[in-house]
């Protein structure tokens, strides 16, 4: 079994995959304080509750946009499941090519949901990624790595906001049942996640146009992330919502890697 890890800056993630399926998973709040035996011990209660042997994690995969916990959860591979873990980056033999300025300089996160994404739909693809930044990744219909736009999350916008204005709470995030709010936190929530909606609506039209020219065709859109799911059921253009599309990003590039003839590039 293969333990895939998605390291971000609010959570991290854990699945569990034999073959091709994630049999289980898990998420906790990143904290940079965590040492890899607290981490070791955390997992290993996962498996245990989950059923899961310890010994038969035969490898670890981890994708981490945090690079001082990307150290520590190393650590715990390789202490925990004698495991050298691969590491999720541009450096790797992804199956595509990465038509940003700098690749080493694209997140593995996006990296991963790139590739999954067009697994599992092909491409044109436009991948959306609700979490501490939304993130649009673009693939074109080979499935290239064309770029995408990065813009504040929506928890961050609204942390954002209840820390610069004094009389502004913190709120629950869920759409409320007008757009004209009569109170404080209805007015909030239409404004941060209506805004959000059309924001995301607004960027995807734009980039619709351009890969229209490009390549033809409209793109798919699909999302992931913690608001994935809230998003989606706002917008005609989310086509699915795949929540695991990081962690099926770092087991199917681990499986690409693993596999690969010995010399090749990785």
């Amino acid at each position: 079994m293969l333990l895939a890890i998605d390291i971000g800056n609010t959570h991290t993630v854990f699945g569990v995959y034999r073959g091709r399926k994630l049999i289980a998973d898990w998420r906790v709040t990143s904290m940079l304080q965590r040492t890899e035996d607290e981490v070791g011990t955390q997992v290993r209660l996962f498996l245990k509750e989950a059923g899961i042997p310890t010994k038969s994690i035969q490898g670890v995969g981890i994708s981490s946009v945090v690079p001082n916990l990307t150290d520590i959860f190393s650590m715990m591979a390789r202490k925990y499941f004698a495991a050298n873990p691969l590491i999720i980056s541009s450096a790797l033999d992804l199956g595509f090519k990465i038509h940003y300025d700098d690749p080493h300089s694209v997140g593995a996160d996006r990296l991963c949901n790139a590739v999954s994404g067009y697994a599992a739909f092909g491409g044109p693809l436009i991948v959306i990624d609700f979490g501490t930044a939304t993130t649009y990744d673009v693939l074109s219909k080979s499935g290239d790595y064309l770029g995408g736009v990065i813009a504040p999350g929506i928890e961050t916008s609204a942390v954002d906001l209840h820390r610069r204005a004094a009389k502004l709470p913190k709120i629950e995030l869920h759409f409320p049942k007008s757009i004209i709010g009569r109170d404080t936190v209805s007015s909030m929530q239409a404004g941060i996640l209506y805004g959000a909606v059309d924001s995301m609506e607004g960027l995807v039209k734009r980039i619709q146009a351009e890969i229209e020219v490009h390549e033809g065709k409209k793109a798919t859109v699909i999302a992931t992330g913690g608001f994935s799911e809230l998003m989606a059921r706002q917008s005609r253009l989310i086509t699915a919502c795949v929540p695991s599309l990081v962690l099926d990003g770092v087991r199917i590039i681990y499986d690409r890697v693993s596999k690969a003839p010995r010399g090749k590039k990785r």
